[in-house]
């Protein structure tokens, strides 16, 4: 992964994951146990669905760029139904607690791509890749 993905990657992994922490805590002491439980797992899907999500956009755009705009859109899409599946499968569970387990999945989401919008305005991305002949002289069809 090339450093400015890193990059964007750590900022938008970093907050989620303190963002995640102060869902735990709250949820454990309004929940018990099965609230932190539940406020841990949507962390951790949060976190593990934007970054797989992230990486693909990134391959998406190193390869394919002209599918850029559209795949993202699609990506995030997909994100959003996965996790709405996730949350109805799993809405009548006693692993954990439900409501806790939604309200950490939701800010965290939220939070996450707050983050990565912040990490991707402030990045410092080449929108054109420099050129490693513009160094070599042009021919000029003369021969020498």
């Amino acid at each position: 992964m090339p450093s400015n993905d890193a990059r964007i990657l750590l900022h938008a992994a970093v907050p989620t994951a303190a963002v995640g922490v102060v869902a735990t805590v709250v949820s454990a002491v309004v929940a018990g146990g099965k609230g932190a439980i539940g406020a841990v797992i949507a962390t951790l899907l949060v976190m593990l669905f934007m970054g797989l999500g992230l990486y693909v956009l990134q391959r998406v755009a190193k390869t394919l760029p002209h599918l850029f705009q559209g795949m993202g859109l699609m990506l995030y899409a997909a994100q959003i139904l996965l996790l709405f599946i996730f949350l109805a499968a799993f809405k009548h569970t006693t692993l954990f607690n439900p409501r806790a387990f939604a309200v950490t999945l939701l800010v965290a989401t939220l939070v996450w791509i707050a983050a990565q919008t912040r990490a991707h305005m402030k990045a410092k991305i080449l929108y054109v890749e420099p050129d490693s002949t513009a160094d070599k002289p042009e021919k000029t069809g003369r021969p020498s």
